[in-house]
């Protein structure tokens, strides 16, 4: 729970009516279920966000999978075992040049890729990465086939030692003595040459038991493939021609840092929402910006075992020689950080910043993991299979697919043949599994009426003849059992 005791208030609106798709722009071909929350805990919010909603400002919709024309999949990466791909190495060298040189890329790799329509949230698409991200950059691993302790140019038989190889010379013997009784008898060159290749395949085989015993370091151990913060660095001088510095601001108008750097990032976003997605000034103004991006239900919380930051709503400033060139919106939520919104200063398009910037919130997620181990995941908001463009998020592997129907997580790997066949699919191959936290009792569900909080059968014990049972038990079956008795559901 919050802190000071704060509880999540919401209005439910059902969803009957459909609208403009952002990504296939089908009139009113986009269904969702959506409600109005006035405050919501972190810890509801983790809950809601693993059962397929989402927030645009304070705005939390669910789309209905089976009927929008585009299904939206909630996409969640495992940031600890992440492995940047060949593409990823190319955009934070790319970025790493421009700081530490100045070089500005001519192309435009994410030309064609502007991003997500507003209502469904995240950064700007990418071209999808030529290669497996799990699979490692051989490019950046030294060679192991050799070991320091292996000499390949001279692979022939051990030198014999001196002993052996003076008793390998022919020495005259004593006249009437005949051969030195001392030494061995002569052998031929044939022999020992048989003899030291049955040595070396003894030595060999003795290599091979001590080493599965006692396996002994070797170049791939000692040196393991670059880390994403090793990248992120890499090649930086220690004094760049340009300076990029992030910074997190809790989005909060009582906060310093976000008032004061309230007006550019406001200009930041008119500028990315009209060079980008072509949005009319008025569509794009200071209220607009406010509204999605500012106004947040997130109570802001702390906990013991929690990041030192806290959780709830934050702007990412990077800051490049101290002007705003980029903010990504997140929500930093006991499970994961999750990624709400990215906007960016046209002109540095070039540098691939959606993907940049995703990167960097990666590494974000597992810093504050070191703090808060149950802290491990990173959320992209919706993978939508059916538009080619956003499956890019795809990419940032290991990562899962919520299943529509039992909520549970399934590997991207497993999902997209299923996808490839029906742009709707039950990802959860068990057909016995179902909604764990599926409503059971919506007498149970929590109510708030006049200013007072009860259970929804008290509820409709004050409200005779009342006729919203079947609206109640459609948004607590979508919240589940859980969050309906810890969500306040505000009724008139």
């Amino acid at each position: 729970m919050a802190a000071g005791g704060s509880l999540s208030i919401v209005e439910y609106f059902g969803g009957d009516d459909g609208y403009r798709c952002g990504y296939c722009k089908h009139e009113n071909g986009n269904f969702s279920h959506g409600m109005w929350s006035h405050t919501m805990t972190v810890q509801d919010y983790q809950d809601l966000i693993d059962r397929g909603w989402r927030r645009s400002g304070k705005y939390v919709y669910k789309p209905i999978m089976n009927k929008t024309c585009c299904p939206q999949y909630t996409i969640r990466c495992h940031a600890l075992n992440f492995h940047p791909s060949k593409t990823h190495k190319k955009t934070l060298k790319k970025v790493n040049r421009f700081l530490s040189k100045g070089e500005m890329p001519v192309e435009k790799h994410d030309e064609g890729h502007e991003g997500e329509p507003m209502d469904s949230v995240h950064e700007e698409g990418v071209q999808p990465p030529p290669q497996d991200p799990l699979k490692i950059d051989h490019s950046e691993v030294q060679d192991i086939s050799t070991s320091p302790d292996t000499d390949t140019t001279n692979s022939a038989a051990p030198t014999m030692p001196r002993d052996d190889a003076e008793k390998t010379t022919n020495v005259t013997p004593k006249p009437g003595k005949g051969a030195d009784p001392n030494r061995p008898l002569c052998r031929k060159a044939k022999d020992l040459r048989k003899e030291r290749r049955l040595l070396k395949e003894q030595q060999k085989q003795q290599e091979a038991v001590s080493s599965s015993v006692n396996p002994a370091p070797s170049k791939s151990a000692s040196n393991q493939p670059k880390s994403l913060e090793g990248f992120i660095t890499e090649s930086l001088p220690s004094d760049p021609l340009h300076r990029l510095e992030v910074r997190l601001v809790p989005v909060s108008f009582e906060d310093p840092d976000f008032l004061a750097s309230y007006e550019e990032s406001a200009a930041l976003y008119a500028r990315y929402q009209m060079t980008v997605h072509g949005d009319a000034p008025y569509e794009c103004g200071e209220s607009q910006f406010k509204r999605f991006l500012c106004d947040s239900p997130l109570e802001a919380e702390t906990a013991p075992d929690g990041p030192d930051v806290g959780y709830g709503s934050f702007h990412q400033q990077y800051w490049l020689d101290g002007t705003i060139v980029a903010v990504g919106v997140l929500d930093i939520l006991p499970s994961c950080v999750s990624s709400v919104y990215l906007y960016y200063h046209p002109d540095f398009s070039s540098l691939s910043l959606g993907t940049y910037s995703a990167l960097r919130e990666i590494a974000f997620t597992r810093q504050l993991q070191q703090q808060s181990p149950k802290l491990s995941y990173y959320y992209l908001g919706f993978y939508v299979h059916s538009c080619p463009k956003m499956r890019y998020k795809g990419q940032y592997r290991p990562s899962d697919l919520l299943c529509p129907e039992t909520y549970t997580w399934v590997p991207i790997e497993r999902c997209i043949p299923r996808l490839d066949i029906s742009a709707y699919s039950r990802l959860n191959e068990n057909a016995q599994a179902g909604d764990a936290r599926a409503l059971k009792e919506l007498s149970r569900v929590l109510v708030l009426h006049r200013r007072t909080v009860m259970p929804y059968a008290a509820y409709a014990r004050k409200r005779k003849g009342s006729n919203d049972e079947k609206e109640v038990e459609q948004y607590a079956s979508l919240v589940g059992q859980t969050c309906a008795e810890r969500i306040l559901l505000y009724r008139a």
